[in-house]
């Protein structure tokens, strides 16, 4: 897995992620291939954004032989979902770690403003002792995740980890500047953003190409 690192920034650019990325940025890509393209593009992203998950030693039987081996350790990790773009994501981390627990945030971004205003909100317990993942496709203005995080560490959690599919420098830095601790990995780190705050060249509304809406 190829990855560059900088100051609590991974982009992970593996071939295969810049290849399917490159489709789904495609205007005539259909919906049900964006679908596909980013399910696999997550699971890809997954490999590199649990690399350091805890282990701990187990006894198990092989039909062999009594031996000691590594599963992952603690509480079962918690995915969020920045709705409803996230759960394009969602899917493809759940198809790895299907015993993940989940958590949804609604928020979307006024367009007058670029403000996020929020309409869900649902953990699970326990989310101080988890490995917490928030997910969202675009990065843009940065606004939405850091008010997504925000409510996070709120509900209890410590142990936060940021992962899209495509990122602006303005809006990496204003989820840094927000919350330093929470470190970010994306395939794409993209120019920047329009006068209107959308990501350039970026790949339109992941929202809508996911589900067929305007």
């Amino acid at each position: 897995m190829t990855r560059t690192d900088q100051d609590g920034l991974t982009v992970i650019d593996h071939p295969l992620i810049r290849h399917k990325l490159t489709i789904m940025r495609r205007t005539g890509t259909s919906s049900a291939q964006f679908r596909q393209l980013l399910r696999e593009i997550s699971l890809l992203l997954a490999y590199e954004v649990t690399r350091d998950l805890p282990l701990e030693d187990v006894e198990i039987e092989t039909p062999l032989a009594i031996t000691q081996k590594k599963q992952l350790s603690g509480k079962k990790p918690c995915f969020v979902s920045i709705m409803r773009a996230g759960d394009g994501l969602l899917q493809g981390l759940l198809d790895l770690v299907p015993s993940a627990r989940v958590g949804h945030v609604g928020l979307y971004r006024d367009h007058d403003t670029l403000q996020p205003v929020k309409y869900y909100f649902k953990m699970p317990h326990g989310l101080d002792e988890r490995h917490v993942l928030v997910v969202d496709p675009m990065l843009a203005t940065g606004n939405s995740a850091a008010a997504a995080i925000s409510l996070i560490k709120e509900a209890g959690a410590t142990n936060i980890r940021f992962l899209c599919l495509v990122s602006a420098p303005e809006g990496v830095k204003a989820l840094q500047d927000a919350h330093p601790d929470v470190p970010v990995f994306t395939a794409s780190l993209d120019e920047g953003l329009n006068e209107k705050g959308y990501i350039m060249p970026g790949l339109g509304d992941v929202g809508d190409r996911l589900f067929g809406t305007k």
